[in-house]
């Protein structure tokens, strides 16, 4: 019925835009002498208004077609654009209207193209308005104080908290990496956890890969992620959402959290990077892990057993219950046992933490539980 009644209106339209036109036409004056006003002039009048409508009456469907379609992408657009960008787009084009307005009533006194100019003056500095509402969103709402959730950069300057990181979107690699189930579990990690639909999708291609270690890997995903579910302590969400714009999960990621406002728990090195440069916030797991590692100073002592060989000439190699390794100057002939060592030094890199050590002067006890002999351990050098 809707469309009955719209494609009507528009017929109606087109027959009074015909009914204009005709009139427009005979009022030419050299088409004065051959249609004289008269029965011949409302011929021609009627003739085009009824062309006119007809021809609206056909072209209907396809104009609310085409506005339909047009209606749904410019909302499934708005949808996934952020509310910051919203927000910041519509004051920019407020700020940009307001001030073509003020241009345009000086350039109306133009002779002849002031009219044009006020509107072509009134489109560039809307859309200019818009386009920098967007880029400089964190500017205008700062200034203009809407919510205090906005007002990002006022926000960080302030130290106030607010409800930003609530969400906490979960990637494919911290699934699979299983630690998140015990942080939830702990309780140091509030917030609703975010399993997006194209994450889960990544997880069961894994799963079904041809390589056993990639399936073992995905089905260990899946398992720890209905742990996740079935956890009291945990708030995890499925979101059906997609971004069919783009191909990459990482820019998915990012995009959500964009509009989620929220941030991205993952332990990819590069991910984490790339959401930095874009203002998203990113908890990483092997950071944490680092972070939490017991602080180990020169000179303390320590018990560890030499597992391998060394890079260097006469290092053996270790490992602490965290994973820490342990360079053992020295270390190579104890190969299989467990010997007391002196911290040199410590370094701090991208990977992890690195301990330097030294043997000590002391007992040690085998690696071989079956000999049950201790052998004493000299200190050389």
């Amino acid at each position: 019925m809707l469309r009955k009644i719209i494609r009507l209106c528009l017929t109606a339209g087109g027959a009074a835009l015909g009914f204009w036109l005709g009139e427009w036409v005979l009022s030419w004056e050299w088409l004065a002498f051959l249609l004289p006003h008269g029965i011949m002039a409302y011929a021609v009048i009627a003739a085009v208004t009824l062309f006119a409508g007809l021809l609206s009456y056909l072209v209907a469907p396809l104009i609310m077609r085409g506005f339909v379609q047009m209606e749904a992408s410019l909302e499934t657009a708005l949808q996934k654009m952020p509310t910051q960008d919203l927000l910041g787009g519509a004051l920019g084009l407020i700020i940009g209207l307001i001030i073509a307005t003020l241009l345009g009533y000086s350039f109306s006194y133009v002779p002849l193209v002031g009219g044009y100019l006020a509107i072509a003056v009134s489109l560039a500095l809307g859309y200019l308005g818009l386009v920098v509402g967007i880029k400089r969103k964190d500017d205008l709402l700062a200034i203009f104080h809407l919510l205090p959730r906005l007002g990002g950069r006022e926000r960080e300057k302030s130290g106030k908290s607010d409800s930003r990181g609530r969400y906490k979107i979960l990637d494919t690699s911290v699934i699979i990496d299983g630690r998140i189930a015990d942080i939830c579990r702990s309780g140091f990690l509030d917030g609703v956890l975010l399993v997006p639909s194209f994450v889960l999708e990544e997880l069961r291609h894994i799963a079904d890969s041809a390589d056993l270690l990639k399936r073992s890997r995905g089905r260990r995903g899946l398992d720890i992620l209905n742990a996740l579910r079935k956890d009291p302590q945990a708030a995890v969400e499925v979101v059906d959402i997609d971004f069919d714009d783009l191909s990459e999960v990482d820019t998915k990621l990012i995009r959500l959290a964009q509009i989620k406002n929220g941030c991205i728990v993952t332990n990819d090195y590069n991910l984490n990077k790339v959401a930095e440069l874009q203002g998203v916030r990113v908890l990483n797991i092997n950071e944490l892990a680092n972070a939490v590692k017991p602080i180990v100073l020169p000179g303390e002592e320590m018990a560890v057993q030499i597992i391998k060989e060394g890079k260097e000439q006469g290092q053996g190699i270790g490992y602490l219950d965290d994973g820490t390794m342990i360079v053992v100057d020295g270390g190579k002939r104890f190969i299989g046992q467990t010997i007391e060592v002196q911290v040199t030094s410590v370094f701090q890199t991208a990977a992890g933490r690195m301990i330097f050590a030294r043997p000590r002067l002391g007992e040690k006890k085998s690696g071989n539980a079956s000999s049950g002999a201790s052998n004493e351990v000299k200190w050389l050098g």
